[in-house]
């Protein structure tokens, strides 16, 4: 068998204190692995792999991110880097206020992160210029890229091991990348730089010059830590990685803290504020910029998204920069978080400025005093901001996002979670007063009536804006365009004035085509759009609609896919209450109809509706390339088995009769899988004995909750869930309830409490580090002991330094030996079966 063997890195640059930390943690991780894998024979202080195909899998190319230039001439094309390794992952990490942050280089320590920097043009023709971005080190890493609004340059942040520095390239003479300035930015709390419209600056947060070494913990706490409550109601999720102790607070507003300021394409800096900077953004003129900042008192219950935050303009121009112009809020700490799914924080939110002119700051605020509590008005002030803000629109659910085009066009979408409810306005910004024109009105759960959204463009600001239509009448709308045949993306006309849509472009069979962009400058409509197929990976081409023809803009060549030669077919299947589902069964290469039914694994995910006629809608296509993939089912193909992908597993309510969906989730979800076993087996693809079911998260207590209560499957494979809702007491998934006002609903789904009933094997993950909102670790733990204790087969693995999701490369091929050695000897060569 083969071996990773796993070692702490040592790196130099490391005080002391975290390298301890790192290491302790390891050993923990370590010890708790060795004490639960004690019923296995094998080597528990290493690293396993699995077969080679599964190993090609994980490490099969990945294609390029793009972005589209503002001027549409230029594709931005970033290379995505193989998985990390665990050494990677166990580089010294601060959890502070929900946020994760490497000391060592004052970034996001998990943030997503690119290798190489390509250009490749879009136009027809024949020279087809690519450039590559030069003046990189060695295996580069590269955060945040964006162009400059007049597309002539790139800005990206070049990611160090004890810094982040601020790369530009001009990609009009060369492409030879140079460092911006010796000042490091301050990565903590997100993006941090931006350009300003003329193209010629940057803001970025910056590590303030001369900062002192970060506050040193005491070996002697001077006290206990103290939280009360005096009878007011403050109801907070089960979050992670909150503040702990007055050293914590000490360490979140060290790491925190950022020195907002100006940078000339020459170097030169010039400051505008220093503070917890939380965002910021200049304005389209650059006169202005909007600055958010976090401030003291802080919390333990919640994190820094509802600490107290003061929202301002600042002066941009050179004779008054950083001068405060107007103060727009100054919110409170919001410990009283309320559960209904609609609800915000209290005050004013989503400040931004109208991309369509040169500097008007928008925002949204609630409507007080609405009955059921939803309702919120967009405000505008125009600089110089000595006015009072002005009126813009007004919706009855929460307001969800804008779209800004010109003096009279803009479209703004209200939203409601709770009842799915969604509507789409046109508004008509220099005149309020004309009104509101309501334009679609639907169920966000009914994917078939999704009209699409509105397609953007740049302006010669930087900023986004609606993408008109040459007669200036209409606007285009894409989606996903989900049918009852499949998905199958589109682009359509929508006049603003009659309201009617005609559809321009429709993705076809064998493609899978998404519309990236509409150019239609030349007078000839034409959409820039991803094709993939199954048989071919994805790349961008420009097609002409007048007459079809296509360009290739990228070449990328289709990697060797261990899964090419798969079979994918949507199938379609109906529950026992007449409800309509789907799935994507794979079988392997070579498998014919006819042969033998094979081993299946079924991978799903529940999901709640309102109704049943949507939770029967597809949301597949047949077309779509066979991605290799680390993650989920697909590398189980090149081990022998079938896979149900995403086998539809609706909790529906019944509105009529104030039914929630969570109210009967354990006999739909039963029903659902019975649905799924006899469309596989009644196929001839799967023996019905020789059947697993795996998830992810909320999957995961979906397998938890199928096995305590089904003889249905031969083993399970569950990651990262949450097993007790009482845990979870104030809402979970979308139950929006606490478990005091639906303690039996709380019970029953809670696979916890009927652990002695869960007598399948059942393996069970979990990231050590795991941050997502209520999967803690504990919940693994706790349930592996009450099954441990109770006499079943149970196996948890705890991946060291690992998140929700897992990403070192070592974890991700120890996940796969694991999980073939327990469906071979569970499943496939099951005594008995």
């Amino acid at each position: 068998m083969k071996e990773i063997r796993h070692a702490m890195p040592v790196s130099t640059g490391v005080s002391t204190m975290f390298v301890r930390k790192a290491r302790n943690v390891a050993l923990a991780a370590v010890a708790l692995c060795a004490c639960l894998y004690a019923v296995a024979a094998i080597d528990n202080h290493r690293y396993q792999v699995p077969s080679q195909a599964a190993i090609d899998m994980v490490d099969a190319p990945l294609i390029p991110q793009t972005i589209l230039s503002p001027n549409r001439e230029w594709l931005m094309l970033l290379d995505r880097p193989a998985l990390p390794t665990v050494a990677d992952l166990a580089q010294p990490e601060l959890r502070l206020a929900g946020l994760r942050i490497n000391p060592r280089n004052n970034d996001q320590s998990r943030a997503a992160q690119t290798n190489g920097i390509k250009i490749v043009r879009i136009a027809e023709r024949s020279d087809r210029a690519e450039k590559t971005i030069t003046g990189l080190p060695a295996n580069a890493r590269i955060g945040e890229a964006q162009w400059s609004p007049d597309a002539k340059r790139i800005a990206f942040t070049l990611v160090r091991d004890n810094a982040i520095e601020l790369m530009v390239v001009d990609v009009s003479n060369g492409g030879m990348a140079k460092r911006l300035s010796d000042r490091t930015l301050n990565g903590v709390m997100g993006r941090p730089f931006t350009w300003h419209s003329d193209s010629k600056s940057l803001i970025a947060n910056l590590i303030p010059a001369g900062r002192n070494p970060p506050p040193r913990a005491t070996n002697v706490a001077s006290g206990p830590s103290i939280q009360e409550n005096l009878g007011k109601r403050s109801a907070a999720r089960t979050y992670q990685d909150l503040l702990h102790s007055k050293h914590d607070e000490a360490l979140f507003e060290y790491y925190a803290t950022g020195e907002l300021a100006n940078i000339t394409l020459d170097g030169k800096v010039t400051p505008l504020i220093t503070g917890m900077i939380r965002s910021f953004q200049p304005s389209p003129n650059g006169e202005y910029v909007m600055v958010q900042t976090v401030k003291q008192p802080f919390s333990y219950s919640v994190p820094v998204s509802q600490f107290p935050l003061r929202t301002e303009i600042r002066d941009a121009r050179d004779a008054d920069i950083g001068k405060t112009v107007k103060v727009l809020s100054d919110l409170a700490l919001a410990e009283d978080e309320e559960f209904d799914p609609d609800a915000v924080r209290k005050g004013p939110r989503q400040y931004t400025w109208r991309s369509d002119v040169p500097a008007t700051i928008t925002w949204v605020q609630p409507i007080e005093g609405r009955k059921n509590g939803l309702g919120d008005q967009l405000f505008a002030l125009a600089a110089p901001f000595d006015m009072e803000a002005q009126s813009l629109a007004k919706v009855d659910l929460r307001f969800q996002t804008v779209y800004w085009g010109r003096d009279d066009a803009a479209i703004i979408i209200e939203a409601s979670r709770k009842t799915r409810r969604i509507l789409m306005w046109r508004i008509h910004p220099a005149e309020p007063a004309r009104g509101q024109v309501k334009l679609f009105d639907r169920l966000s759960e009914d994917r078939y009536g999704d009209p699409g959204v509105p397609m953007s463009e740049s302006n010669s600001r930087g900023g986004r804006v609606l993408n008109f239509t040459p007669d200036g009448k209409g606007i285009y709308l894409n989606g996903t365009g989900a049918a009852p045949e499949g998905e199958r993306p589109f682009v359509d006309r929508f006049d603003l004035d009659s309201r009617e849509t005609r559809r321009l472009y429709r993705s076809d069979a064998p493609h899978y085509d998404v519309p990236m962009a509409v150019l239609d400058a030349d007078a000839t409509l034409k959409v820039l759009l991803q094709r993939e197929s199954l048989a071919d990976a994805p790349n961008v081409f420009l097609r002409d609609l007048g007459n079809g023809s296509m360009h290739a803009v990228t070449r990328f060549a289709t990697p060797k896919n261990p899964l090419a030669n798969v079979t994918k077919e949507v199938i379609r299947y109906k529950r026992k209450d007449g409800v309509e589902l789907s799935a994507t069964l794979y079988l392997p290469a070579g498998y014919k109809k006819g042969d033998d039914p094979l081993p299946l694994v079924m991978w799903a995910y529940p999901r709640e509706f309102r109704s049943a006629d949507a939770a029967g809608q597809l949301t597949a296509s047949p077309y779509r390339y066979v991605r290799p993939s680390f993650s989920g089912p697909l590398p189980f193909l090149t081990m022998g088995y079938a896979v149900l992908d995403n086998p539809q597993m609706p909790i529906v309510g019944d509105g009529g009769a104030g039914k929630e969906p969570n109210d009967t989730y354990l006999p739909q979800l039963i029903a659902g899988a019975e649905a799924a076993i006899d469309e596989v087996v009644r196929r001839g693809v799967a023996d019905r004995k020789k059947i697993a079911v795996g998830g992810h998260s909320y999957g995961a207590f979906m397998v938890a909750n199928l096995l305590a209560h089904t003889k249905l499957f031969a083993a399970g494979i569950a990651e990262s869930g949450a097993y007790n809702r009482t845990l979870t007491p104030f809402g979970f998934q979308a139950e929006d309830r606490n478990f005091w006002k639906a303690r039996d609903v709380y019970t029953q789904m809670s696979p916890f409490n009927f652990a002695d009933q869960i007598k399948t094997p059942l393996l069970m993950f979990h990231g050590e580090a795991d941050s997502n909102t209520g999967t803690f670790p504990l919940q693994s733990e706790r349930l592996y002991q009450a099954i441990r204790g109770l006499g079943g087969t149970v196996r948890l693995v705890v991946l060291p330094y690992e998140d929700h999701g897992y990403r070192g490369r070592e974890s991700v091929l120890h996940r796969l030996w694991e999980s073939q050695r327990w469906l071979d000897k569970y499943v496939k060569n099951a005594k008995g079966s």
